[in-house]
């Protein structure tokens, strides 16, 4: 069967061409990252559990968390968490099958803390935490629309992507992950909750990095100055991996070093002290914020990997764009996609998946077309093979 597939050439002044470009990324600390990070390890736990009992994933979506923030009193040297911060794990699930009741509150649960276990390793999760599960039986239209043989589309909604990423964009991904990665090894002072703002003005970027700093692991002001120095200095080796840019880099601009104000915690997470965080508030699956490019708000963490389009039409999205980027290098500058659905309708036949091309030099869109076409055509006639590798962790969701 045909599919709804449209190319056209998109007149549009290239990314690297605009005089300005902002990006963002919340790191896999901040308080909405977290929740999006809790959603989806909440959805693959129930998906491993109902393959293990049935051998298919059943109906859930649980792209609904809530994480309330707790207080803390932070001090050089070590402080105190005086309130336990509050998770809320909602959204709907497969509860009970032929009259047999299942454990999926103990399994959302225990996935939500050991994630938090495992991604933020400056807090005590046992201590200071306290989990609470909401989650609770599905609607009686959505659970009969869904089966994972038929794979029907449980929505009508949209995936929208882009490729390549600029550099910027590429920056502002690598910070983080540089901060969040191998850097920890070296500097246990900064924690996990990140954020870099990555501003652009023609060939000048500066980056503002906000970094969660760990009490315990700075014995007074001067030892703050000095991580902060040097993680900035950290920063910007790692820049000029990215680009050729003139690159300036400001951490914790917030500080004022002579009142006494600095952006000190007992875990490395802002959210020990009031700063609250929802599911679908941050990144994009694309790992970015990105107000120069098409977006979504669909939230990818948590949806069914199954039938959810506002999940697989999002990754699939990104998948193609970068897929078709790559491929088709020198031929294609920039690419934008977007596939919408039909609620009932079988996934990998979506109302239209869009395509346009920014072309590169010389190129024409009758040469360009066909691959493109076919490339799209591929990966929705293989979107099913996108659920083992959501489950497993390998797709980008935040």
């Amino acid at each position: 069967m045909s599919r709804s597939i449209f190319v056209e050439e998109l007149v549009h002044t290239p990314i690297e061409e605009q005089t300005a470009e902002i990006v963002e990324r919340k790191g896999v600390g901040h308080p909405d990252s977290v929740a999006d990070g809790l959603a989806e390890s909440v959805s693959q736990a129930l998906s491993k559990m109902y393959i293990d009992r049935y051998g298919r994933i059943l109906h859930h979506n649980t792209d609904q968390v809530e994480v309330v923030g707790g207080q803390s009193a932070p001090k050089f040297g070590g402080g105190l968490f005086l309130e336990p911060a509050y998770i809320l794990l909602c959204g709907r699930a497969t509860t009970s099958v032929d009259g047999e009741r299942l454990p999926y509150r103990a399994v959302a649960v225990r996935a939500a803390h050991d994630y938090l276990q495992r991604t933020c390793t400056n807090l005590n999760v046992d201590d200071d935490v306290i989990i609470d599960c909401k989650i609770g039986q599905g609607s009686v239209d959505l659970r009969g629309l869904y089966d994972t043989r038929k794979q029907l589309a449980n929505d009508t909604s949209f995936g929208v992507s882009f490729a390549p990423y600029s550099e910027t964009e590429t920056l502002a991904l690598k910070t983080e992950e540089l901060i969040n990665g191998p850097l920890k090894k070296d500097l246990k002072e900064v924690g996990h909750d990140i954020k870099v703002m990555a501003v652009r003005d023609r060939d000048r970027i500066r980056i503002t990095i906000a970094a969660a700093m760990v009490d315990r692991f700075i014995r007074d002001k001067d030892h703050y100055v000095s991580a902060i120095e040097e993680l900035r200095e950290r920063v910007l080796d790692n820049a000029v991996k990215h680009t050729n840019r003139e690159v300036k880099v400001d951490v914790n601009t917030g500080d004022n070093v002579e009142a006494g104000i600095f952006y000190l915690t007992v875990t490395g997470l802002s959210w020990e002290n009031g700063d609250d965080g929802s599911v679908g508030r941050g990144n994009r699956n694309t790992g970015l914020i990105t107000p120069y490019r098409p977006m979504s708000l669909e939230a990818a963490a948590g949806k069914n990997p199954v039938t959810h389009v506002g999940k697989l039409y999002n990754i699939l999205a990104f998948e193609a764009a970068h897929r078709i980027a790559k491929e088709l290098e020198g031929r294609v500058r920039e690419i934008w996609i977007r596939i919408v659905s039909q609620i009932g309708r079988p996934i990998d036949q979506p109302q239209a998946a869009t395509a346009q091309v920014i072309l590169g030099k010389g190129a024409k869109l009758s040469s360009v077309k066909p691959d493109v076409e076919s490339i799209l055509d591929s990966e929705l006639e293989n979107i099913h093979k996108l659920t083992e590798r959501i489950v497993a962790g390998k797709c980008r969701t935040f």
